[in-house]
């Protein structure tokens, strides 16, 4: 038995099975993969995977009992290297950050600047996708850290804390009738056409919800998941803009020279949580554990302890994640 196998049939399970797509995302040969897998079933006695011709069709009742093993043993193999890499350069490595598109453009610039000042030698990598995408990215240790406000607390592979509190925006020209309106009604946004954020991203979902509840249909126009993308259009004259507060902070700042105004729309949809997420299980390292206080003071090292302790066998100190607690403000 060795580490590469174990590797191989965890990076199956995750291609739902396709070995053409296991071998090219870990650079080797599909009948090698297929070799590798074989031998460590002949070598612990059963089948992980039930078979049809050459291809894999499900996972076995045995395979799954062992995935779960298969599972540990990698997430602790990581975190041998990331303790190893801790002492041998405290300050030295990467930072790799999940999240979408509106946090790392309104609201990351700040901590990630802040953390290249301390930690001048650790290099920021960031994965941007939908909230989904974002949680995938930290369950297979593609990033360390996610941030994002849907999807994350769903995931029982995750422990979740709150970051930040943020409400809608209404988005208009300045010259539109709405901005000088300061609590718009659901029945004066249903009169417009709507620019909004995709339904799986930045609390859409609320919005959604409150129309439902009024029975109005909303007159959509385009929906994107990127809030330069829906103030470009509110521009053109497309419809009126719902979009995060955070994105509308550089046209507050100097509203005398902005083309577009914003009207709070928290009385309408209510406020929202974007939530900082790490992979249970996993060991992270000090500018990780830095990065996270620099996101929200809350997240102080004792704060971080008490929520990433193990709930077992998977390590005890302020750098191992638990159980899958999900915290609320």
């Amino acid at each position: 038995m060795n580490l590469h196998q174990l590797r191989f049939v965890q990076e199956a399970v995750r291609r739902n099975l396709n070995l053409t797509e296991t071998a090219r995302a870990l650079h080797t040969s599909q009948p090698g993969v297929s070799k590798a897998i074989r031998e460590l079933e002949q070598e612990l006695g059963v089948e992980l995977f039930v078979r049809h011709g050459k291809r894999l069709t499900h996972v076995t009742e045995p395979g799954r009992q062992m995935l779960a093993s298969v599972e540990t043993i990698l997430r602790e193999v990581a975190n041998l290297k990331r303790i190893g890499h801790e002492y041998a350069g405290r300050d030295v490595g990467t930072l790799s950050i999940a999240t979408t598109h509106t946090q790392a453009r309104y609201f990351l610039p700040g901590p990630v600047a802040e953390l290249r000042r301390r930690f001048p030698q650790v290099q920021v990598v960031l994965h941007q996708g939908v909230p989904e995408q974002v949680a995938r990215m930290l369950l297979t240790e593609v990033a360390e850290i996610g941030i994002a406000t849907e999807a994350l607390a769903a995931h029982d592979g995750l422990v979740t804390l709150p970051c930040y509190e943020w409400q809608h925006a209404l988005v208009v020209p300045r010259a539109h009738p709405l901005a000088r309106v300061a609590k718009p009604t659901l029945q004066q946004l249903a009169r417009e056409t709507l620019v909004l954020y995709h339904p799986t991203v930045t609390g859409r979902s609320r919005i959604d919800q409150a129309f439902a509840r009024e029975h109005l249909e909303p007159k959509v126009a385009l929906e994107a998941i990127d809030s330069d993308v829906i103030k470009t259009y509110v521009r053109l004259g497309l419809g009126v803009g719902i979009v995060t507060e955070l994105a509308m902070r550089e046209e507050d700042a100097q509203p005398a020279t902005a083309d577009l105004a914003s009207v709070p729309l928290g009385h309408l949809f209510g406020p929202n949580v974007t939530r900082v997420a790490f992979k249970r299980g996993a060991y992270l390292r000090h500018f990780v554990l830095a990065f996270a206080e620099l996101l929200a003071p809350r997240l102080n090292a004792a704060l971080l302890a008490r929520a990433l302790k193990s709930a077992g066998a998977g390590g005890s100190g302020p750098g191992s994640a638990g159980d899958d607690t999900h915290y609320e403000l």
